[in-house]
């Protein structure tokens, strides 16, 4: 498949060959039981390699593999509550966000109003401060509240471990902060 009539050649062992005519390089390539792989086409000449293309292949993608196997995936998971939740249903959702935390993914917690629930905002913001002052060794809030018609919500990230960051402090999710939300244009005031 290479086009150019002469090519630099490089062999398997990164050594150059000079400038071969293509024909040539590709016996040359055979005789070592080889593949001529064109790895820079743009050059003048195009330059060309003597390598085990599958062996070439392979490799790469046990690098690739073995990079995804130490990434960490950050997953995003929801917990929704009621302004009006039994102190077992809270506790029992609670263990699951506190679980969710450890494990180093973000979870977005709902505040879920109903009917007359939705005049009164205010529940929802004691619920969601109460959660927040719960996992406060897990984790804290990121951003601030947003309060939809039909619920209010925020997002915990888990809080580092080791170091001096290991005690992170929730500088917004204080109990001080509900008496002070407005609803302007759909978003809460964020207080200090």
């Amino acid at each position: 498949m290479i086009q150019a009539r002469e090519i630099r050649v490089i062999d398997e062992e990164k050594k150059q060959l000079g400038v071969l005519p293509a024909s040539e390089a590709l016996s040359l390539a055979r005789q070592r039981g080889m593949d001529l792989v064109e790895i820079a086409p743009q050059a003048t000449p195009p330059v060309c390699r003597i390598m085990d293309y599958g062996k070439f292949l392979y490799e790469l993608h046990k690098k690739d593999h073995e990079a995804k196997k130490h990434q960490k995936t950050i997953r995003l998971k929801e917990i929704k509550f009621r302004p009006k939740i039994s102190i077992h249903d809270y506790t029992f959702k609670l263990k699951h966000v506190q679980r969710f935390l450890e494990e180093g993914d973000k979870v977005k917690i709902t505040i879920m109003l109903r009917g007359r629930e939705k005049s009164r905002p205010e529940m929802g913001y004691a619920v969601l401060d109460r959660v927040v002052a719960d996992v406060q060794g897990f984790g804290h809030r990121d951003g601030g509240i947003r309060k939809l018609d039909w619920a209010v919500s925020a997002l915990l990230v888990p809080a580092k471990s080791g170091g001096k960051d290991a005690k992170v402090k929730n500088p917004q999710g204080s109990q001080k902060e509900v008496p002070g939300h407005s609803e302007q244009e759909g978003d809460p005031q964020q207080g200090g």
